[in-house]
């Protein structure tokens, strides 16, 4: 199954943080449920079996129990009665209680952690159409040759950070790729709003929202005191106990909007295990990621309606030349941040036009001017682009979000827009790329480049017309400076210290081979 073969490779991530969270490791649960206990019992035997050489007809034969029956306890199906439990020990030649009780050995220690984590109990399996024994069932077959796969990982964690939220939005992210980002649901549920409401997406829907909240929801809305606390002044948005709403005031209105919108949808959604804050400070739990960004969705799609925006986007797409204010504009006339139209873009692209190989970015830099942070990415193509997993490289300065940023800082625009094609250096696949750029609201001294990509194939073409406008500059580009093997980019801000690596092993490999030879 397609779902289980893409989340198999993303569970991995929750194994690298192992290391890093060692109370999953250590702190082995006393009531573990019944499944668990299952598993547990058939990882056991399977590894007493093994260390013996014994085959599962040997083992039959030498417990006088069917050979399926035993085929089913090691795949954690079934436990034995006591009687069999006891034919089991002996031909495995164990004593009774080492081989029932639940505490295992060195080699399945990552296994165990695994199964008796908070994780597998808590996370909501059935969103990806999978079960948790589905993904134990990864690493019980060779519970051997498993262990060392999943020590190497530990290892690479300790090197790349990760952490168990960093797995939690990986996830978040698949979730939304298995869908490819758009959710019929959600939409219809936001269309039934707008019309029960009458929401224009206009100027005036900020009072609209806010009269809503608090009239059908008995909110209770604060915008000043949060701007001013000398701690918290940081957040956009901090929900205080049951309908108490306290908004940063230094927001611009389409952000006061959003915070709004998106409140309802916690609310008609019926919504409670959420976060109490606009950004996060610890993710609890992954209901609450997937909960906050379905209350997200619904909030953009109240705001920028897909059939309004998607008339106004076909027209964009039907100009045969580019023209980059005819997308600032789009942000005047549907009253929304350059975040928020692209964002709800990488919604609309492959929900309505078809168009499903993207990916969309935000970066935001600092002070510094080497400093430029992933905040925000999916990416739903076949092509490895930049990401933000634990990564101590610098990002190519040839993307053109980068660029708007460097002309932002320098400048002082309050927004800036571009359009670029580009292909990897080492691929030839080929994107087409919009961005935007701006002053950060609440440090202003920081800006954010919000970016789309649209793979260049016959779909887009037929879909984008300005995509063959030869005014639009091509690029090769790389993920970061570390990995590219240009020897001409003037852009570059890093030395290509990992391609350097790897074309002088590549080169030893060659020379060996020649020598044996």
């Amino acid at each position: 199954m397609v779902v289980k073969r893409n989340f198999a490779n993303l569970f991995i991530c929750f194994i690298l943080d192992l290391s890093k969270n060692k109370s999953i490791l250590l702190i082995m649960k006393q009531n573990m449920n019944t499944e668990n206990v299952k598993i547990i019992f058939g990882l056991k035997v399977k590894s007493f079996r093994t260390s013996l050489g014994l085959s599962l007809q040997q083992l039959s034969q030498r417990a006088d129990i069917a050979i399926s029956y035993l085929s089913e306890i090691e795949s954690g199906k079934k436990y034995p009665k006591p009687d069999k439990l006891i034919r089991l020990a002996q031909a495995l030649g164990v004593e009774y209680d080492a081989l029932v009780s639940t505490k295992v050995g060195k080699t399945l220690d990552p296994f165990a952690a695994l199964i008796n984590s908070e994780l597998i109990k808590e996370f909501p399996f059935h969103l990806f159409g999978i079960s948790a024994s589905d993904i134990l069932g990864l690493f019980k077959n060779n519970p051997d040759n498993a262990q060392a796969f999943l020590q190497t990982f530990l290892q690479i964690s300790r090197v790349y950070d990760m952490s168990l939220e960093t797995f939690l939005f990986a996830a978040l992210r698949t979730y939304q790729g298995l869908h490819k980002n758009y959710f019929p649901d959600l939409e219809k549920l936001a269309n039934q709003y707008v019309r029960r409401y009458g929401i224009d997406g206009k100027s005036s829907t900020l009072d609209q929202l806010k009269k809503i909240l608090e009239d059908h929801y008995s909110y209770t809305i604060d915008e000043t005191e949060l701007s001013q606390h000398p701690v918290l002044r940081g957040f956009r948005s901090i929900i205080r106990g049951k309908g108490r709403l306290s908004i940063n005031d230094k927001l611009l209105p389409s952000q006061k909007a959003f915070i709004l919108a998106r409140e309802i949808g916690f609310n008609e959604l019926g919504i409670e295990e959420r976060p109490l804050t606009s950004s996060w400070i610890k993710v609890q739990s992954f209901n609450q990621l997937v909960n906050n960004f379905k209350a997200s969705y619904f909030g953009g799609a109240l705001l920028l309606q897909q059939d309004i925006l998607g008339i106004d986007i076909k027209q964009l797409f039907n100009i045969t030349k580019w023209n980059g204010d005819s997308f600032t504009e789009l942000l005047v006339l549907h009253q929304a941040t350059p975040e928020m139209l692209l964002y709800r873009m990488s919604q609309i692209l492959p929900g309505v036009f078809g168009l499903e190989k993207i990916f969309y970015f935000r970066f935001t830099n600092s002070t510094d001017p080497l400093s430029v942070i992933l905040t925000k990415e999916l990416n739903m193509t076949d092509t490895l682009v930049p990401y933000g997993l634990g990564i101590n490289e610098h990002y190519c300065r040839r993307w053109l979000p980068l660029r708007l940023l460097k002309t932002l800082r320098n400048q002082k625009l309050p927004i800036t827009t571009g359009v670029q094609k580009i292909q990897f250096v080492e691929s030839s696949t080929s994107f087409l790329l919009i961005s935007m750029a701006r002053p950060l609201s609440l440090s202003r001294e920081r800006g954010s480049a919000i970016a789309i990509g649209v793979k260049i194939d016959k779909k887009s073409e037929a879909s984008i017309k300005f995509l063959n406008d030869p005014a639009i500059a091509g690029e090769m580009v790389s993920e970061t400076c570390e990995r590219c093997p240009l020897t001409d980019c003037s852009e570059r801000v890093a030395e290509a210290t990992i391609i350097t690596e790897r074309n002088t092993s590549e080169t030893r490999e060659k020379a060996l081979q020649q020598f044996i030879q």
